[in-house]
Formats: structure tokens, C-alpha cells, sequence
């Protein structure tokens, strides 16, 4: 008599793929491969907007040159740093970092700096195609240049669920004349000094400004501000007529929100952080600092001439900051070949309403649906805030501002080196009845600490972003909030103070988006949904520059006992005996 023999469904799954692969000649996923990368950081004088400064680049160059790899490949990146008397790290945005928490580059969360004069090597697996971003993450460094892109497609053979026939990536940022340094300066004196707004907007790392603006009788303009210069020439993305290409657009700006627009073509969301979007229109694209999308457009206009490509400021007075124009170019057209129209203008700046609406229009594509679980294990509610703190001005969570600690927490907690942060966690809510998120708050002093949220191994987490006035009357600004080591699921945007008893019924449990990055618009909220499902230690921040470096972030923990051996090359400013 036979025995009935019983599989697991990965076995089953297994025998179908062979099957498929030998019978049907179903295409095989490919071989993951190593790709290897060697970097140097060095100070060095450009001119991406025509003003001459310094600025930090990879090999020579800012933005940094794109990572590109198959899903699944390994990046081995070796990096030296030769800035001299600067420290450094590198995130790399959007990668969750599975297994490899240590190779996050979040200096102060989970490794050291890198020292001037160091070699510092990160290994890491690309384990998701899409679109993707690394920049410093260590002061404000990002935003002197340290910054590109990662571009991660499916295995061959394996399709995409929609069809063009190019790939281009256009990396978005604002771009100041002040050094970070100075920046950082401002930021912790009395009296404050505000970072101001950039003085321009660089596409692909090529912007124009005003150089006449700076005419002194004091000051031969030409040495420091050159429109001639070569390396402030309008960026042109070549197509050619009557294709079908993917725009991978992404933005790593210090402040400025963005909308992207190509004349006379629109442009079919797809993709945003990674995940496929069921399909949207739009005629401009609002992004925000640390956000990467796809979007398909149709060369299908008048091929005679040339076409620009726009970025404008959004949710804050775009009057101190110019559009950053690059061209749309129509081969045979020559690329430096000017539009005949003027630039379109972009949206309306301070129009709330039509950034909700296209936050509102990102859905989970058909297909492709991970479903979020339908019940949570904690909800946290972090109010964004300005606050002060001894005369300083901080930025705020719950009314407590955040300080990195001197013993990155992942060694920290690894050594059981309690003593090196506050084991005091901050506070899971405010004071939802009383607090008036509408208002200038009568005492706004806050406190600080470098206390952390410890998240149950596997359990599902509610985070509410919610929004409120800061500091000066009728103002609320737009915050991008961006969690390492995890995507979330969207689950809803709403306007005013976020009601704990009804609004989650409001939910969307069906087909929400999946991200690392996402805004909490003025006086509104935002609610994500994610699983403690990876062992590290995870920043979880506005991607604002000035914003994180004044206090605004928190650190989540799970799962620390499951985190491997910990790299020794994570670990040079921590005092061994």
C-alpha cells in the first residue's frame, strides 16, 4: 500500500519553479552578483550653480556616481576618508539592511564615525528592486554634496508590471552658499540664526544663479560666481521621439519641498520608495526630501524642438529660491539648445490641498498588495514641535528634543553599556484633550534626552505623525519623516488633531502604500503601520537637515538579541578595556 507523501509548501513551490524553468522554459531568476565600489571623499572646489564653494565629493564628484545593481546583488563599497578634519558615515536610504544592521550609516545609531584618513568598508544586500538614494548622514553633511543615487532592477527575465523602453534617474536638491558648518553654527547659538532659504535648485547636480545679484564694488564676481562655467550648464535629459521612458525622480533637499513638472508632457506615477503604485497622472510632481518615484512619460510631442523640465518650491515663500530648470531634450535637437517658451510655473506654493490630494492618490498597485496587518499592538503618537530648551531653539517630539548619544545605542546595547544613553523611553503620546495644535503654545520650553522606544520582536506598530503651530503665529510647516531599516504602510492622511477613537476607522486596510518616507502636511497627521520585524536599532526622523540636527527624531529598538556579532570597524570610538 503507498503512503500518501505530504509536502511544505516551499517544497511545493520549489518543484513548480523547476518545473516551470525545465519544461516550459520559464525564465530562471539570474545569479546575484558582487558589485564592488571604491570611493574617496574629498573637499574640493565646484560651481553646481555657478557660485564657486567647497564642497564635499566621491571621486570627484557631486552627486556621487549611482549604484546600479540586480535584486539580490551584494554592494561591497570601500570608502576613504579623505576629508582631513572631518568625520563622516553614508546611509544608504530605502536599503532595510537585513542581517546587516551595523551597515546602516547612521553615525551615533548604529556605528562610529568614519576619522579623517580611514578606510571604512560597507557590505550590504540590495534585497527589493527600485529606487533608492545614499547620502551622509553625519551633521549636515548631506547637504555639502555628499548625496546620489541607487537604482536596483529585477533579475533578468523577470517584467515589470509596466513597459518602457529607457531608464533615467533624476536626483533633485537644494543648494545653499553657506558651508554646513556655518549653517550648524546659526542653528546652536543665542541668538538663533536660521538656516534661510537655499539660493537654488539643483537638477542632477546642475543649477543657475543670479550671479549679477552679488555685484560689489568690493568683489571681481567672476572669481566667485561664473554663469559660463561649464559646470552650471542646464542638465539635458536626451529622448528621443515617440518612446516610452521610466523617470526615476528623487529628492535629497536640506528644506525645500518640491513639485517636478515637464512642459507639455504628463507624467503616470508607478513606483514610490520602491513599491509599485497602481497608475495616476499628474502634470506636476510633488516629492519631498528622502521620497523617490517612477513615473512613465510619452515623448510624443512636437520633436522640432526642446521642452523644460522644471522644479519649484512648495509649503514654503519660493520668493528667495528660483525654479531649477534643466531641458527636456528631443534628440536631434542640439541639448543646450533653449525651449522657445518660457518655464511653466509650477502649483501654487502654499495650496495645501493639492499636496494631500496626490498623497491621498498613492495606492498599492493591483498585484502587488502586501496587506498591512488589520490590528495593531501599540500606537505612538509623536507631535511635531518647536519648542526651547535653556534659550537654544529645538525641534521636538512629545515635547522632548532628541540628542544623538557619544556610544552609538546598537554597540551600546549589544555591550550593555546602560549607561551610555537615558534609559528613561520617551513618552508614547501628549495631551491629546487639552493641547491646541492651532496655536503658539503659552510655555515652550521643552526637554531633551537621548532616550529610546524599545518595540516588542515581530509586533505590529501604529506611529501618528501629528502635525502643529510652531513657534511663530499661523505657521505650520511640512515634515518629511523617513524610518530606517523598514517600509511602513500608509494608512491615512487627515487635517487637524488626529482623533484617537474615530479616525483609525477610517483606515485604509485594502490597498495602502508602502514607503520609507512620507510628509506630515501643516496642521495635519499622518498614519503608518509597520512590523518590528528586523533586529537593529532604527532611526526614525524628519529628513529635513536643520530639522533632525535640532532634536527632531526618535530611535526604535527590536530584537537587539538577535543582532549577529557586531564588526569591529563600527566600533572605533568606543573604549574597550
Amino acid at each position: 500500500m503507498a503512503v500518501p507523501v505530504k509536502f511544505s509548501g516551499m517544497v511545493l513551490n520549489l518543484f513548480v519553479l523547476l518545473f516551470l524553468v525545465s519544461v516550459m522554459n520559464f525564465p530562471a531568476v539570474s545569479e546575484a552578483k558582487i558589485r564592488r565600489y571604491k570611493w574617496e571623499l574629498k573637499y574640493e572646489y565646484k560651481s553646481p550653480d555657478c557660485f564657486k564653494k567647497l564642497v564635499i565629493t566621491i571621486n570627484g564628484r557631486t552627486p556621487g556616481p549611482t549604484i546600479v545593481a540586480e535584486q539580490g546583488d551584494s554592494i561591497i563599497v570601500e570608502l576613504k576618508n579623505s576629508l582631513w578634519t572631518e568625520n563622516t558615515a553614508i546611509h544608504w536610504h530605502g536599503i532595510r539592511q537585513i542581517r546587516t544592521p551595523w551597515f546602516d550609516g547612521t553615525e551615533g545609531v548604529t556605528q562610529c564615525p568614519i576619522l579623517p584618513g580611514e578606510t571604512f568598508v560597507y557590505r550590504f544586500v540590495v534585497d527589493r528592486p527600485g529606487t533608492y538614494l545614499y547620502h551622509a548622514h553625519y551633521g549636515m553633511q548631506r547637504e555639502a554634496g555628499l548625496y546620489g543615487s541607487i537604482r536596483v532592477s529585477l533579475p533578468a527575465g523577470v517584467s515589470e508590471p509596466f513597459a518602457y523602453d529607457n531608464d533615467r534617474s533624476i536626483i533633485l536638491m537644494d543648494w545653499y552658499h553657506k558651508s554646513a558648518y556655518e549653517q550648524a553654527a546659526g542653528l546652536v547659538s543665542i541668538p538663533f540664526k536660521w538656516v534661510g532659504e537655499p539660493e537654488s535648485i539643483l537638477i542632477n547636480g546642475k543649477g543657475k544663479f543670479n550671479c549679477s545679484s552679488l555685484a560689489s564694488p568690493s568683489l571681481n564676481v567672476s572669481t566667485v560666481c561664473n554663469v559660463s562655467n561649464p559646470e552650471c550648464t542646464p542638465y539635458a535629459l536626451t529622448v528621443i521621439p515617440g518612446k516610452t521612458y521610466r523617470l526615476r525622480i528623487s529628492s535629497l533637499t536640506a528644506l525645500s519641498a518640491l513639485s517636478f513638472q515637464l512642459e507639455g508632457h504628463n507624467m503616470t506615477v508607478v513606483e514610490a520608495d520602491g513599491h509599485y503604485v497602481e497608475p495616476f497622472v499628474v502634470q506636476n510632481l510633488f516629492i519631498y526630501s528622502g521620497e523617490t518615484y517612477s513615473v512613465l512619460i510619452k515623448t510624443d510631442q512636437d520633436p522640432s524642438r526642446n521642452y523644460w523640465a522644471t522644479t519649484t518650491v512648495v509649503s514654503r515663500s519660493p520668493a528667495d529660491t528660483p525654479p531649477g530648470l534643466a531641458f527636456l531634450n528631443y534628440y536631434p535637437n542640439h541639448p543646450r539648445r533653449s525651449p522657445p517658451t518660457i518655464p511653466p510655473p509650477g502649483p501654487v506654493w502654499n495650496d495645501v490641498s493639492l499636496r494631500v490630494n496626490q498623497s491621498l492618490a498613492i495606492k498599492a498597485r493591483r498585484g502587488y498588495i502586501n496587506p498591512p496587518p488589520q490590528t495593531t499592538d501599540r500606537v505612538i503618537v509623536l507631535l511635531n514641535t518647536q519648542n526651547l530648551f535653556n534659550g537654544f531653539y529645538r525641534w521636538s517630539v512629545n515635547n522632548v528634543s532628541f540628542n544623538l548619544p557619544h556610544t552609538p545605542y546598537l554597540i551600546a546595547l549589544k555591550q550593555n553599556l546602560l549607561h551610555a544613553f537615558d534609559q528613561t523611553p520617551p513618552p508614547d503620546g501628549y495631551d491629546f484633550k487639552n493641547y491646541n495644535i492651532s496655536i503658539v503654545q503659552p510655555n515652550k520650553n521643552a526637554t531633551t534626552s537621548n532616550g529610546i522606544y524599545r518595540l516588542d520582536f515581530n509586533s505590529t506598530v501604529d506611529i501618528i505623525l501629528q502635525n502643529a503651530n510652531t513657534m511663530n503665529k499661523n505657521n505650520s510647516e511640512t515634515h518629511p519623516w523617513h524610518l530606517h531599516g523598514h517600509d511602513f504602510w500608509v494608512l491615512g492622511y487627515g487635517s487637524g488633531k488626529f482623533d484617537i477613537y474615530n479616525d483609525p476607522k477610517k483606515f485604509n486596510l485594502v490597498d495602502p502604500i508602502m514607503k520609507n518616507t512620507v510628509p506630515v502636511h501643516p496642521y495635519g497627521w499622518t498614519a503608518l503601520r509597520f512590523r518590528a520585524n528586523n533586529p537593529g536599532v532604527w532611526a526614525f526622523h524628519c529628513h529635513i537637515e536643520s530639522h533632525f540636527f535640532m532634536g527632531m527624531g526618535v530611535v526604535f529598538e527590536e530584537g537587539i538579541e538577535k543582532v549577529g556579532k557586531l564588526p569591529s570597524s563600527i566600533m572605533g570610538c568606543v573604549h574597550r578595556p
